[in-house]
């Protein structure tokens, strides 16, 4: 039995030698993006951190994310220091557009009774963040990183944005659960998206992995639930509202309604012989 281990642990020894890249740490990653959505919103936490606390707090995240970049040196463009330098420059941008975003969600939602709320609450809110923070090392060309930073937020909301998408501003996303926005996706300024809504590619094939092939979704473009709008060429126009349940392939105009009609059945229940009590 021992030597069987011994062969099997050989094998596995192999294998990693041969495949296995140096790699960020999935738990460091986690603890460093943990900490520093703290810094930017520490209502999460009944105390209220000082400026001073707040500096040397950032210093850190930035040692932890050069560490984080360091196994990655051979296969990035530029050094560990170069993006830490220019990811920490880039943050403070991305926290201005996230404070107006959660402004947006208290005067889009009326279930949403103040900013603390939507950002205490929100599971839309909270996948954007780690979106927008994610987006920066994707747009540095990073590998690998900015998509454990992204299932950081999918594993908590089951939102699946991929960190390459190109999100505007105040993105509104309700709810959440189950929407996936792909790498290449567009989406305009002040889009409304609801739980269910897959922004997909029409076929997967490793050849077109340098194309777009996700949908552009324009300016005050409303989603509504369980719909799937496909295809690197499909265009969904400004001030459009996609109905729940639709499937869509092919480009829709400006100002236009798209929705499905199904056909209902109604009957009295006291005219049906069986009872409708299903056990799931």
């Amino acid at each position: 039995m021992k030597a069987d281990l011994q062969q099997f642990a050989s094998k596995i020894y192999g294998i990693q030698e041969k495949y296995c890249m140096d790699v960020p740490s999935v738990v460091s990653t986690d603890e460093f993006i943990e900490r520093l959505v703290h810094v930017l919103f520490p209502i999460k936490d009944k105390r209220k951190p000082s400026a001073a606390s707040l500096t040397a707090e950032l210093e850190q995240l930035q040692q932890m994310l050069r560490a984080l970049l360091s196994p990655l040196c051979g296969t990035q463009e530029k050094s560990a220091d170069e993006v830490t330098e220019e990811f920490f420059a880039a943050v403070p941008q991305v926290y201005s557009d996230l404070l107006e975003e959660a402004d947006a969600y208290v005067k889009l939602d009326p279930a949403a009774w103040s900013v603390e709320e939507v950002i205490l609450c929100y599971p839309g809110f909270f996948a954007v963040t780690i979106y927008r923070l994610a987006h920066i090392l994707y747009s540095e060309k990073v590998p690998v990183l900015p998509r454990i930073i992204s299932e950081y937020a999918h594993s908590k909301t089951g939102i699946d944005i991929h960190p390459g998408a190109s999100i505007g501003n105040k993105l509104f996303i309700d709810h959440g659960t189950g929407v996936v926005i792909g790498e290449t996706t567009v989406i305009g300024n002040k889009v409304k998206i609801y739980q269910g809504v897959t922004l997909g590619a029409l076929h997967v094939e490793k050849g077109l992995a340098d194309t777009k092939r996700h949908p552009t979704i324009e300016d005050n473009v409303i989603i509504y639930a369980g719909s799937t709008i496909l295809g690197g060429k499909t265009v969904v126009g400004h001030d459009t509202v996609i109905g729940g349940n639709v499937w869509l392939t092919n480009s829709v105009e400006p100002h236009t309604i798209v929705y499905r009609q199904p056909k209902m059945h109604f009957k009295n229940s006291k005219e049906v012989d069986d009872t409708f009590n299903y056990v799931i």
